[in-house]
């Protein structure tokens, strides 16, 4: 018999505690601690019986002694999804993809899935039927008429001893499980989703993916606060961590790298969700500026930077008179505090009274953005709206805004400068100070170099 062991784990952090605790010393919440049941006897899950591989006798090696090799990716078929990874998916790694319900995480990999040819996929679903996966895959392929992946296999199982001996059979290419909350291993004696389920169930396949070296995705939900549920150990298990977001009330959904440890955690893929799916956004800076015959005052475009992905973004301020004592900073898609801040520097180095008026900000598409370069697009946004002077639609801006007045260099000012260009900008205003760029001849677009907030005040305005 399996020896059992009772403890109490904090439902916030994945704290565990011998007893019950009225705070968590780990993250400071109270009344989080949960009791749950833990079977860690003789009957701990070996791998090797589900596998039938033979482990390999691990030892001591020197660096040097290691042979370098290229690291081998599949690339899928969608565009956005390689970019985000880093190039495509590699082998053995184990990939979490969290988001909010209904944002769209079943349906990208589900269509990822179907998508590869002469690869075998697994999808593992712990939430759906068989017939409304496959309801769905037909939905996905009707418009397009593409053919379904012919290596494609469902599994609708919630007990990880049940899949790994399906795994043993099948030996598929790529597992996607759809979700890691709905798994349950026999080793414990829990509730799916909790604590500790959790954490076995991603241990079990961060060891099958790393012993036989197939790439596994996990999707897992998000608590109301709008963090991965689970313990915060989850994220530190896998390899690479993406996070799915946007509002459900559009129809572009932002595929964010939290974590990565095969590419850069700055890169970003943005879809647009369709009634065939998901359809990766190749040029997102059309998307992400209102189309406008008009021209509105508080309206500024800015040119910024996601990973090696130029954008640009619209930016919309609304500057009115304060009815109340104290003045309201609202804010969306930017920082509040960075708003403040420069709001500030527009009171003290411009003379601008904004102590007496509401300020609303707002970042065009739903997306969110902590560049500093679209400091200066902000300023004259809200310079915009105050005087109620519109700004002429063939300008945009890139440069961050320092304590001072000054506007400050920033990086890769030609991919920046490029793709106003692209986007047919007749000029863009950019700092002084940029280093990298000496020869502005060569560009079809006026660039426009200034060191001073003043001196950007007196051109525009």
């Amino acid at each position: 018999m399996a020896k059992v062991k009772k403890s109490f784990f904090c439902q916030q952090c994945g704290y565990e505690s011998v007893k019950w605790l009225g705070q968590c010393p780990s993250c400071g919440q109270w009344n989080t601690f949960v009791e749950e049941i833990i079977d860690k006897g003789s009957d701990k899950t070996d791998w090797n019986q589900y596998t039938g591989e033979v482990k390999r006798s691990n030892k001591t090696i020197s660096i040097h002694d290691v042979i370098s090799q290229e690291e081998r990716r599949i690339i899928t078929r969608d565009v956005e999804l390689n970019r985000v990874l880093g190039g495509g998916i590699v082998n053995g790694s184990i990939i979490l993809v969290a988001g909010e319900p209904g944002i769209g995480k079943s349906t990208l990999f589900l269509q990822c899935g179907l998508q590869f040819t002469n690869t075998k996929v697994l999808y593992i679903s712990g939430e759906e039927s068989e017939q409304q996966i496959k309801m769905r895959a037909d939905r996905l392929t009707a418009a397009g008429g593409e053919k379904i992946n012919d290596q494609f296999y469902l599994l609708t199982e919630t007990s990880t001893q049940t899949i790994f001996q399906e795994i043993k059979k099948l030996k598929p290419q790529i597992v996607i499980v759809d979700s890691v909350q709905t798994l349950q291993s026999p080793v414990i004696d829990a509730s799916p989703g909790s604590i500790s389920q959790i954490k076995e169930c991603t241990s079990e396949f961060q060891r099958y993916a790393k012993e036989t070296h197939t790439p596994v995705f996990l999707i897992g939900h998000i608590t109301k606060e709008g963090s991965i549920a689970g313990p915060k150990v989850l994220e530190h298990m896998v390899d690479v961590v993406l996070q799915f977001e946007g509002d459900r009330h559009y129809a572009y959904r932002i595929l964010r790298t939290l974590k990565n440890r095969f590419g850069s955690t700055s890169e970003l893929g943005i879809y647009e969700m369709t009634d065939t799916g998901m359809r990766g956004v190749l040029n997102p800076s059309e998307i992400l500026i209102t189309q406008k015959e008009d021209q509105l005052s508080g309206i500024a475009i800015a040119a910024t930077i996601e990973g090696v992905r130029p954008l640009l973004i619209e930016i919309q301020s609304l500057v009115t008179q304060s009815v109340y004592g104290t003045p309201q900073r609202t804010a969306t898609g930017f920082d509040l505090r960075r708003l403040q801040l420069l709001l500030a520097v527009l009171e003290k180095r411009g003379g601008f009274h904004f102590g007496v008026k509401d300020v609303f900000l707002n970042i065009a598409g739903g997306i969110k953005v902590e560049d500093p370069s679209i400091d200066l697009a902000v300023l004259c946004s809200l310079l915009s709206s105050y005087e109620d002077v519109p700004l002429a639609q063939t300008i945009c801006f890139a440069g961050e805004v320092g304590l001072s007045g000054e506007i400050r260099a920033v990086n890769k000012i030609d991919q920046r400068i490029a793709e106003a260009e692209k986007l047919g900008f007749e000029k863009i205003i950019v700092s002084k100070y940029n280093q990298s760029l000496k020869n502005t001849s060569r560009f079809n677009i006026e660039v426009i170099r200034m060191s001073r907030v003043e001196e950007v005040y007196q051109y525009l305005f």
